[in-house]
């Protein structure tokens, strides 16, 4: 799994031009499920970002992490994330898992996040078309994959 995450001071999805979903500070998330991901990556990559301490203290040092500050989280299933570039210039997204695969992953990390936030996590819809805004505050933009745990 890899995921891009940034902290925003707001974020927004439209679809069908209509808002599905919007949080003020807090993180989005873009994830990208891969087809040899697992329960155990949900697990490892959940625990990794709600507890990333890059929010401010009171002496502006990044060092309180979405639980700390009781943040909104926004989760957006990204399969381009496993884009493949090396070879020409048409991305390939054979590593990226078939949406029957990854439908069910997806769901099951939003729900891990609802509970070790002990809040609802916001989504779009899977496979939809979204328009997604956000103000990302900093910028501040980390990108974490499961397989490569350094």
């Amino acid at each position: 799994m890899i995921a891009l995450i940034q902290r925003v001071k707001n974020a927004s999805v439209e679809i069908n031009n209509k808002v599905y979903s919007q949080i003020s500070k807090g993180l989005i998330i873009f994830l990208g499920i891969s087809h040899n991901d697992s329960e155990q990556d949900i697990e490892w990559l959940t625990n990794k970002i709600v507890n990333l301490r890059i929010f401010d203290d009171e002496n502006n040092v990044m060092n309180l992490s979405c639980i700390d500050i009781d943040g909104e989280i926004i989760t957006i299933s990204q399969f381009t994330l496993h884009a493949r570039t090396k070879k020409g210039n048409r991305p390939s997204y054979i590593d990226a898992a078939k949406p029957e695969v990854a439908e069910p992953l997806y769901l099951k990390f939003v729900k891990k996040l609802d509970s070790l936030c002990n809040k609802k996590t916001l989504t779009g819809i899977f496979g939809a078309n979204m328009q997604v805004s956000l103000c990302n505050d900093g910028p501040v933009t980390i990108i974490i994959d499961s397989k490569n745990r350094r």
